[in-house]
Protein backbone atom coordinates (compact mmCIF):
# COMPACT_ATOMS: atom_id res chain seq x y z
CA UNK A 1 0.00 0.00 0.00
CA UNK A 2 2.82 2.53 1.13
CA UNK A 3 4.11 1.59 -2.48
CA UNK A 4 1.31 2.45 -3.61
CA UNK A 5 0.32 5.72 -2.27
CA UNK A 6 4.20 6.79 -3.63
CA UNK A 7 3.84 5.55 -6.75
CA UNK A 8 0.30 7.42 -6.85
CA UNK A 9 1.72 10.36 -5.45
CA UNK A 10 4.34 10.74 -7.97
CA UNK A 11 1.48 10.67 -10.36
CA UNK A 12 -0.27 13.42 -8.89
CA UNK A 13 2.40 15.80 -9.04
CA UNK A 14 3.17 14.69 -12.27
CA UNK A 15 -0.77 15.78 -13.07
CA UNK A 16 -0.28 18.91 -10.62
CA UNK A 17 3.46 20.25 -11.62
CA UNK A 18 1.92 21.66 -15.13
CA UNK A 19 -0.33 23.85 -13.06
CA UNK A 20 2.55 24.92 -11.30
CA UNK A 21 4.85 26.29 -13.44
CA UNK A 22 8.07 25.58 -11.43
CA UNK A 23 10.09 29.55 -10.36
CA UNK A 24 13.30 30.00 -9.80
CA UNK A 25 12.52 29.78 -6.04
CA UNK A 26 12.43 25.75 -5.44
CA UNK A 27 11.80 26.30 -1.90
CA UNK A 28 8.83 28.31 -2.59
CA UNK A 29 7.63 25.84 -5.70
CA UNK A 30 7.69 22.76 -3.37
CA UNK A 31 5.15 24.97 -0.48
CA UNK A 32 2.97 25.86 -3.78
CA UNK A 33 2.83 22.17 -4.39
CA UNK A 34 2.27 21.67 -0.56
CA UNK A 35 -0.19 23.93 -0.30
CA UNK A 36 -1.93 22.54 -3.49
CA UNK A 37 -2.18 18.78 -2.28
CA UNK A 38 -3.18 19.86 1.00
CA UNK A 39 -5.88 22.44 -0.30
CA UNK A 40 -6.57 19.21 -2.54
CA UNK A 41 -6.43 15.73 -1.33
CA UNK A 42 -9.03 14.12 -3.38
CA UNK A 43 -6.38 14.12 -5.97
CA UNK A 44 -4.31 12.01 -4.32
CA UNK A 45 -6.67 9.55 -3.95
CA UNK A 46 -7.96 9.81 -7.73
CA UNK A 47 -4.66 9.08 -8.44
CA UNK A 48 -4.05 5.88 -6.45
CA UNK A 49 -7.75 4.89 -8.58
CA UNK A 50 -5.67 5.25 -11.87
CA UNK A 51 -2.60 4.08 -10.95
CA UNK A 52 -4.54 0.98 -9.30
CA UNK A 53 -6.75 0.58 -12.48
CA UNK A 54 -3.26 0.60 -14.80
CA UNK A 55 -1.38 -2.08 -12.38
CA UNK A 56 -4.07 -4.20 -12.97
CA UNK A 57 -4.80 -4.10 -16.64
CA UNK A 58 -1.02 -4.54 -17.20
CA UNK A 59 -0.82 -8.02 -14.83
CA UNK A 60 -3.87 -9.10 -16.43
CA UNK A 61 -3.09 -8.89 -19.65
CA UNK A 62 0.46 -10.56 -18.34
CA UNK A 63 -1.10 -13.46 -17.30
CA UNK A 64 -3.07 -13.11 -20.68
CA UNK A 65 0.11 -13.17 -22.32
CA UNK A 66 1.88 -16.07 -20.30
CA UNK A 67 -1.82 -18.36 -20.48
CA UNK A 68 -1.44 -18.31 -24.23
CA UNK A 69 1.92 -19.13 -24.38
CA UNK A 70 1.32 -22.16 -22.51
CA UNK A 71 -2.38 -23.06 -23.59
CA UNK A 72 -1.24 -26.30 -25.06
CA UNK A 73 0.24 -27.54 -21.72
CA UNK A 74 -2.82 -26.42 -19.62
CA UNK A 75 -5.78 -27.60 -22.29
CA UNK A 76 -4.72 -30.58 -23.84
CA UNK A 77 -1.90 -32.17 -22.03
CA UNK A 78 -2.71 -35.47 -22.79
CA UNK A 79 -2.61 -36.86 -18.92
CA UNK A 80 -4.86 -34.38 -16.95
CA UNK A 81 -7.92 -35.51 -15.72
CA UNK A 82 -11.18 -33.97 -17.58
CA UNK A 83 -14.40 -33.80 -16.13
CA UNK A 84 -17.38 -31.15 -16.56
CA UNK A 85 -18.99 -31.07 -19.92
CA UNK A 86 -15.63 -32.22 -22.09
CA UNK A 87 -17.67 -30.20 -25.29
CA UNK A 88 -18.20 -27.19 -22.97
CA UNK A 89 -17.43 -23.92 -24.10
CA UNK A 90 -15.64 -22.57 -21.23
CA UNK A 91 -12.54 -24.60 -20.29
CA UNK A 92 -11.80 -23.99 -16.62
CA UNK A 93 -8.57 -25.54 -15.17
CA UNK A 94 -7.36 -26.02 -11.35
CA UNK A 95 -4.18 -26.41 -9.71
CA UNK A 96 -4.77 -27.78 -6.83
CA UNK A 97 -3.62 -30.29 -3.40
CA UNK A 98 -5.03 -32.09 -1.51
CA UNK A 99 -3.68 -30.95 1.51
CA UNK A 100 -5.08 -27.38 0.66
CA UNK A 101 -7.53 -26.17 3.61
CA UNK A 102 -8.65 -23.64 0.59
CA UNK A 103 -8.65 -26.18 -2.33
CA UNK A 104 -11.55 -28.37 0.08
CA UNK A 105 -13.60 -25.37 0.72
CA UNK A 106 -13.23 -24.47 -3.32
CA UNK A 107 -14.42 -28.54 -4.09
CA UNK A 108 -18.18 -28.45 -3.71
CA UNK A 109 -18.04 -24.67 -5.06
CA UNK A 110 -16.53 -25.84 -8.24
CA UNK A 111 -19.14 -28.95 -8.36
CA UNK A 112 -21.90 -26.67 -8.11
CA UNK A 113 -20.96 -24.71 -11.05
CA UNK A 114 -19.97 -27.99 -13.04
CA UNK A 115 -23.49 -29.42 -12.66
CA UNK A 116 -25.87 -26.24 -12.72
CA UNK A 117 -23.44 -24.57 -15.79
CA UNK A 118 -23.85 -28.00 -17.51
CA UNK A 119 -21.28 -26.31 -20.53
CA UNK A 120 -18.04 -26.18 -18.85
CA UNK A 121 -14.78 -28.54 -19.37
CA UNK A 122 -13.24 -28.69 -16.92
CA UNK A 123 -9.35 -30.00 -15.84
CA UNK A 124 -7.66 -30.97 -13.03
CA UNK A 125 -4.31 -29.94 -12.41
CA UNK A 126 -2.12 -32.34 -9.54
CA UNK A 127 -0.06 -29.80 -8.08
CA UNK A 128 1.12 -30.94 -4.84
CA UNK A 129 3.03 -27.98 -3.01
CA UNK A 130 2.46 -28.50 0.37
CA UNK A 131 5.14 -31.30 2.10
CA UNK A 132 4.97 -35.16 1.09
CA UNK A 133 1.33 -35.92 2.36
CA UNK A 134 0.38 -33.80 -0.53
CA UNK A 135 3.41 -35.76 -3.26
CA UNK A 136 1.28 -38.93 -1.87
CA UNK A 137 -2.25 -38.33 -2.50
CA UNK A 138 -1.28 -36.93 -5.77
CA UNK A 139 0.96 -39.94 -6.46
CA UNK A 140 -2.30 -41.86 -5.99
CA UNK A 141 -5.06 -40.55 -7.26
CA UNK A 142 -2.79 -40.62 -11.00
CA UNK A 143 -1.59 -43.83 -10.13
CA UNK A 144 -4.98 -44.90 -9.61
CA UNK A 145 -6.12 -43.48 -13.17
CA UNK A 146 -3.15 -45.34 -14.70
CA UNK A 147 -4.59 -48.62 -12.85
CA UNK A 148 -8.09 -48.29 -13.52
CA UNK A 149 -9.13 -45.18 -15.04
CA UNK A 150 -10.12 -42.20 -15.55
CA UNK A 151 -13.48 -43.05 -13.17
CA UNK A 152 -11.06 -44.22 -10.59
CA UNK A 153 -9.36 -40.97 -10.73
CA UNK A 154 -12.51 -39.40 -10.19
CA UNK A 155 -13.53 -41.43 -7.31
CA UNK A 156 -10.41 -40.98 -5.70
CA UNK A 157 -9.99 -36.84 -6.02
CA UNK A 158 -13.23 -36.25 -4.64
CA UNK A 159 -12.70 -38.47 -1.22
CA UNK A 160 -9.35 -36.82 -0.80
CA UNK A 161 -10.73 -33.56 -1.35
CA UNK A 162 -13.29 -34.21 1.25
CA UNK A 163 -10.93 -36.27 3.81
CA UNK A 164 -9.20 -34.73 6.32
CA UNK A 165 -7.16 -37.22 8.15
CA UNK A 166 -3.36 -37.72 7.22
CA UNK A 167 -2.27 -38.84 3.92
CA UNK A 168 -0.39 -42.57 4.19
CA UNK A 169 0.42 -45.82 2.91
CA UNK A 170 -2.40 -47.37 5.64
CA UNK A 171 -4.84 -44.27 4.90
CA UNK A 172 -4.70 -44.73 0.89
CA UNK A 173 -5.08 -48.64 1.20
CA UNK A 174 -8.07 -47.82 3.26
CA UNK A 175 -9.18 -45.81 0.90
CA UNK A 176 -8.88 -47.77 -1.90
CA UNK A 177 -10.82 -50.67 -0.30
CA UNK A 178 -14.03 -47.82 0.36
CA UNK A 179 -13.83 -47.51 -3.31
CA UNK A 180 -13.78 -51.08 -4.03
CA UNK A 181 -10.12 -50.55 -5.69
CA UNK A 182 -7.22 -52.58 -6.46
CA UNK A 183 -5.23 -50.74 -3.46
CA UNK A 184 -2.12 -52.88 -3.44
CA UNK A 185 -1.52 -52.39 -7.63
CA UNK A 186 -2.50 -48.96 -7.03
CA UNK A 187 0.06 -48.31 -4.57
CA UNK A 188 2.55 -49.97 -6.06
CA UNK A 189 2.08 -47.64 -9.70
CA UNK A 190 3.04 -44.81 -7.51
CA UNK A 191 6.51 -44.36 -7.87
CA UNK A 192 6.17 -45.25 -11.86
CA UNK A 193 8.40 -42.47 -13.58
CA UNK A 194 5.49 -41.04 -15.27
CA UNK A 195 3.95 -40.08 -12.58
CA UNK A 196 7.19 -38.17 -11.39
CA UNK A 197 7.28 -36.81 -14.94
CA UNK A 198 3.54 -35.66 -14.88
CA UNK A 199 3.90 -33.90 -11.45
CA UNK A 200 6.99 -32.52 -12.43
CA UNK A 201 5.33 -31.13 -15.65
CA UNK A 202 2.60 -29.63 -13.74
CA UNK A 203 5.32 -27.74 -11.68
CA UNK A 204 7.40 -26.18 -14.32
CA UNK A 205 3.78 -25.13 -15.81
CA UNK A 206 2.85 -23.57 -12.59
CA UNK A 207 6.05 -21.96 -12.56
CA UNK A 208 5.55 -20.64 -16.22
CA UNK A 209 2.35 -19.10 -15.10
CA UNK A 210 3.79 -17.79 -11.82
CA UNK A 211 1.61 -20.12 -9.76
CA UNK A 212 2.96 -20.21 -6.34
CA UNK A 213 -0.68 -21.47 -4.06
CA UNK A 214 -3.38 -23.34 -4.31
CA UNK A 215 -6.19 -23.11 -5.71
CA UNK A 216 -5.40 -21.03 -8.90
CA UNK A 217 -8.06 -21.15 -11.64
CA UNK A 218 -7.60 -21.05 -14.90
CA UNK A 219 -10.55 -20.07 -16.73
CA UNK A 220 -10.40 -19.20 -20.33
CA UNK A 221 -7.81 -16.45 -20.56
CA UNK A 222 -8.53 -15.37 -17.14
CA UNK A 223 -6.24 -16.24 -14.28
CA UNK A 224 -8.17 -16.33 -10.42
CA UNK A 225 -5.60 -17.08 -7.68
CA UNK A 226 -7.30 -18.35 -4.76
CA UNK A 227 -11.21 -19.44 -3.24
CA UNK A 228 -13.40 -18.16 -5.13
CA UNK A 229 -17.85 -18.41 -4.86
CA UNK A 230 -19.32 -20.19 -6.70
CA UNK A 231 -21.29 -17.08 -7.88
CA UNK A 232 -18.27 -15.26 -8.82
CA UNK A 233 -16.98 -18.04 -10.63
CA UNK A 234 -20.53 -17.72 -12.60
CA UNK A 235 -20.18 -14.03 -13.00
CA UNK A 236 -17.10 -14.85 -14.19
CA UNK A 237 -18.15 -17.64 -16.85
CA UNK A 238 -20.98 -15.05 -17.67
CA UNK A 239 -19.01 -12.48 -18.50
CA UNK A 240 -16.46 -14.73 -20.68
CA UNK A 241 -19.23 -15.76 -22.48
CA UNK A 242 -20.86 -12.78 -23.52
Amino acid sequence: MFRTLTAATALTLSLALPALAQSDDDAAFGERVRAYLMANPEVIMEAVGVLQQREDAAAAQADQDMLAAQSAALLNDGYSWVGGNPDGDITVVEFMDYRCGYCKKAYPEVESLLSTDGNIRFIVKEFPILGEQSVLGAQFAMAAQLVSGDDAYAAVHETLMNYNGEISAESLSRLADSLDLDGAAIIARMEDPEIARRINANRALGQALNISGTPTFVIQDQMVRGYVPVDQMQQLVDQLRS
